[in-house]
């Protein structure tokens, strides 16, 4: 509550957001229910990597591209870089 009263430009509530991430969500929970948990997990995890990259602003098929190109040769303990929030195009 604190930062609303220092900042009065922050938006009370999270609406816009929710309603932005809402039908990733249902199709995440709907690959959930696939015939095993691993083949409800990979789309799950690809859908919530393109809505990542929306929300920050990237064209998703760009940035899966890029990532996906990148992916093989890229060193595992700088993969943090290749996250929609980190991603810069080559």
């Amino acid at each position: 509550m604190t930062r609303f009263l220092k900042d009065g430009q922050l938006p009370v509530d999270k609406n816009w957001i929710e309603n932005q991430i809402r039908p990733t969500a249902i199709d995440r929970n709907n690959c959930m229910l696939a015939v095993s948990l691993r083949a409800g997990q990979r789309p799950a995890a690809v859908m919530s990597l393109i809505q990542s990259a929306k929300l920050n602003g990237h064209d998703p098929h760009a940035y899966l591209k890029d990532v996906l190109t990148r992916l093989p040769t890229h060193m595992n303990c700088r993969i943090d870089e290749l996250l929609p929030h980190r991603w810069s195009p080559a």
